[in-house]
């Protein structure tokens, strides 16, 4: 919070002067420059520049289809991706835009690969092999900046697999939980190895691992959800709420403790238990809607009562910041 309104207020209260207020504003150091703030800037400034870098050179590249042959498209991404890499490994300072960069690149590189040559293979194949040849440069950056999109790329990869194993749909049937189950242990894993336990080797930072985590609980929720809206429940919703279970129970634990991943998982859990009680009272039954809706909402209130409390309380226990 700012302190230059408390100061206000106190000048105010005890009738302070307006040079004894314009002292206290010195003292504070509220007229001075953030001590972080140019090297965050130009931090900022640099990763900016390195999206900007790889998205425009497929936009570039889109622009001028046609005056360009394939050999000329090739070169360009090629080029784009080798200068990327370059500039990461000889100029640490600029390691993790760099990093970022080549990324974008590589990634154009193999979508125009694949539009190029119809190979016939999936979606998914082509996203993993993105990951997996992207994984060397994220390793090498050890950062958020790669890390993160990384995340993305992986995660869009298992649920390109999951609708490609699921009859290319997206659904949610009892004959598909094994698809399913096998996407939510991948999706575990990618959160895992973005973990504060594994970032002496990966150099992963909290945003990796939050971006991982957000992403996995958005999944394992939305399958959930759909087995449970079924016409009859799917083993997905039960399965959904033991996984939610568990990593709720591992992530309030202190060595792996993280507010931000805990209250996703929290609100996943509190939606697909509201629900799960929705479909209980409502399907099939005619009685009183208007106690049965004053008792979901009830039910509803309590449950997000009760979760805050408990990620507040264990936040102040640990120490970690509620926000």
């Amino acid at each position: 919070m700012s302190t230059r309104l408390p100061i206000y207020e106190l000048a105010e209260r005890y009738r302070v002067p307006a040079a004894g207020t314009a002292e206290l504003v010195q003292a504070a150091a509220l007229g001075h420059e953030p001590g972080q703030l140019q090297r965050w800037l130009a931090r900022g400034v640099a990763v900016l520049a390195a999206a900007l870098f790889g998205l425009g050179i497929i936009l570039w590249l889109a622009a001028n289809w046609d005056t360009l042959g394939r050999m000329g498209r090739f070169a360009l991404l090629q080029g784009a991706v080798l200068v990327a890499c370059v500039a990461a490994a000889l100029r640490p300072g600029l390691r993790a835009p760099a990093g970022l960069a080549a990324l974008l690149a590589t990634g154009g590189l193999f979508a125009y690969f694949g539009q190029t040559y119809q190979t016939g293979a999936d979606a998914w194949q082509l996203f993993a092999l993105w990951t997996v040849l992207a994984l060397p440069l994220a390793f090498g950056a050890r950062s958020d900046v790669v890390w993160a999109p990384w995340a993305l790329v992986a995660t869009t990869a298992v649920a390109l697999w999951t609708y490609a194993h699921a009859g290319h749909r997206w659904r949610v049937a009892p004959g598909d939980l094994g698809t399913h189950a096998t996407a939510w242990i991948a999706l575990g894993l990618i959160a895992a190895g973005l973990s504060r336990s594994a970032s002496r080797w990966t150099g992963a930072g909290v945003w990796s691992f939050r971006t991982a985590a957000t992403l996995a609980v958005v999944a394992l929720g939305a399958s959930a959800l759909g087995g449970l809206f079924h016409s009859k429940v799917a083993p997905h919703y039960w399965l959904g709420l033991l996984l939610l279970a568990g990593a709720g129970a591992l992530l309030a634990q202190r060595a792996a403790f993280d507010v931000f991943a805990l209250s996703a998982v929290a609100l996943a859990l509190d939606t697909l238990l509201v629900c799960g009680l929705g479909r209980a009272l409502f399907d099939g039954h005619h009685g009183d809607w208007f106690g049965q809706f004053l008792l979901l909402g009830l039910a509803a209130a309590g449950l997000l009562a009760a979760s805050v409390q408990l990620v507040l309380r264990l936040s102040r226990a640990y120490g970690e910041p509620e926000a």
